[in-house]
């Protein structure tokens, strides 16, 4: 499951194989992409850069056009070396960018969209995106102003709001939340000012530490290694995210799940470290 630091990774990596060279070859799976190829060919155009914005991959070529994706819960974007076999099947190709050495293939991204600066400027959720928490000039005040905007609704739920702070997913959402002991399910309201502190400090912390060089996860954007314990054990990564009924590694209680939010997020919680009341 993408969350922030696997689109910065992405990004990064895509960046440093393709920034600056020459598309020679362009594939998709989505016919309005093929209908914008078919008029403006991206074949000899320069691939200018690729950056992360949130849980959002933008990749710049020359001429004014960016292609915009986003991973959602399967998608991934892969690297291989021209001529190199693909680990997944063709019919999961959904976008394929192909230099003189690299090409650059997304599998089973389920949002791929062509856009100008200008349309890029009014799209219906980029713009609006909160402080991005790997972005290099992250407000820690206005980070903590968006969360009091929403004040009446739950923790757990408002860390995944995008337009609070970029790049949180559902498995930092919980790792977050337990690493300072406040129960996703309280109020925004209910919290103090070091707890809200600690949130803001926490997500940075976490996402920072998973976008380390070194940290990637080979030539796909997602393995499934990310840490939030700093334990190298494969098995003690996380604090909480997917041990339900397992003992928390603080305390010993079972860890406890319950599906959080309008779209039934999975949350994890330990009862004990993160009572309801502070």
């Amino acid at each position: 499951m993408p969350e922030g630091d696997t689109i910065f990774r992405a990004a990064r990596a895509l960046n440093k194989a393709l920034a600056g060279n020459v598309v020679r070859r362009f594939e998709t799976a989505y016919a309005p992409l093929a209908r914008v190829n078919d008029d403006t060919a991206l074949a000899g155009r320069t691939i200018e850069r690729v950056e992360a914005r949130g849980k959002w991959l933008l990749m710049h070529f020359s001429g004014d056009l960016i292609l915009v994706t986003h991973m959602l819960m399967s998608g991934s974007w892969h690297m291989y070396r021209v001529g190199e076999k693909w680990r997944l099947p063709r019919r999961a190709m959904r976008v394929m960018i192909a230099t003189d050495t690299w090409e650059a293939v997304a599998f089973n991204v389920q949002i791929a969209e062509f856009h100008t600066a200008k349309t890029l400027a009014v799209h219906h959720s980029i713009p609006k995106l909160g402080p991005d928490l790997l972005g290099g000039r992250f407000d820690k005040h206005e980070a903590e102003a968006r969360l009091r905007e929403w004040a009446q609704d739950e923790v757990g739920v408002v860390l995944l709001n995008q337009r609070v702070m970029a790049g949180i997913g559902n498995v930092f959402k919980s790792e977050i939340c337990f690493a300072c002991r406040v129960n996703p399910f309280r109020q925004v309201a209910s919290l103090t000012p070091a707890e809200m502190k600690c949130l803001i400090d926490t997500s940075l912390k976490f996402l920072a530490a998973n976008v380390q060089e070194g940290s990637s996860d080979g030539i796909m954007t997602y393995g499934g290694l990310r840490r939030t314990t700093g334990n190298t054990n494969r098995e003690e990564r996380l604090w909480v995210y997917g041990r339900r009924g397992l003992p928390c590694r603080r305390c010993g209680a079972a860890i406890q799940s319950h599906k959080q939010g309008i779209d039934a997020r999975s949350t994890y919680w330990c009862a004990e470290c993160q009572p309801m009341v502070s």
